[in-house]
């Protein structure tokens, strides 16, 4: 069974996801800010955290922050700021998805649904793996090497990485990547397709890798040789 921290703020709020989530059977907890959550988070295992940015005591930006350096979990940011930079922010700071409200609950079980596919793990008699340049990627454990160190991705991240090996020496345009990755009908922009590519080309270089192995095609998308 699945189990989902809802993070906000307004009891209304996290009433009817929990009414949402429930008919789904997913195992439900809730914080009120982002200082219960982060200690929920120490203490627990989540599948997916549903996250509002605009919280007393910690907002939904220092609560993503701080659980980056402690976790790859599916994060889905729900706020009611629907700009274009603010999307950028949170994915840049490593969300996984980002929901404006008010939402239609087709759309939000929709994307909850994709994450959390995502985010399924396929156990094998052995380990699945990809190889490439001194990474290894390990399928099961979602778990990623460069030169036998493990360096940490988020669940998009890793997604990325994995199509673009899979398909090496194929340019993949924002389209496909959203179709590979999300497999959605998506309604962002090239700007958020973008920012995660940005924060995988950040990872790969604290790995030590410091040529870029994810190249852009001008005209077309981007492509690892």
């Amino acid at each position: 069974m699945k189990k989902i921290l809802i993070v906000d703020d307004e009891f209304e709020m996290r009433q009817l996801l929990r009414l949402y989530l429930q008919q789904e059977n997913y195992l439900l907890e809730e914080a009120e800010d982002g200082r219960e959550a982060y200690d929920k988070i120490l203490k627990n295992d989540y599948d997916l955290i549903i996250l509002d940015v605009m919280m007393p005591l910690m907002d939904g930006w220092q609560t993503l922050e701080q659980v980056r350096r402690i976790s790859d979990v599916s994060i889905m940011m729900l706020t009611a700021k629907g700009s274009t930079q603010d999307k950028v922010t949170g994915l840049s700071k490593g969300a996984d998805d980002y929901l404006v409200k008010p939402f239609e609950e087709a759309e939000l079980m929709a994307r909850i649904q994709a994450l959390l596919r995502r985010t399924q793990h396929h156990f094998t008699e052995e380990n699945e793996v990809l190889k490439y340049e001194g990474i290894i990627l390990n399928l099961s454990s979602r778990n990623a090497k460069y030169q036998g160190e493990v360096f940490t991705l988020t669940q998009t991240e890793f997604d990325l990485l994995q199509a673009f090996i899979e398909n090496r020496g194929k340019a993949l345009s924002r389209e496909q990547l959203v179709e590979l990755i999300w497999g959605i009908e998506f309604a962002g922009e090239d700007r958020t397709v973008d920012s995660h590519i940005k924060n995988l080309r950040g990872k790969l270089k604290e790995a030590g890798i410091e040529k870029s192995l994810v190249k852009t095609v001008w005209g077309t998308g981007y492509k690892v040789e």
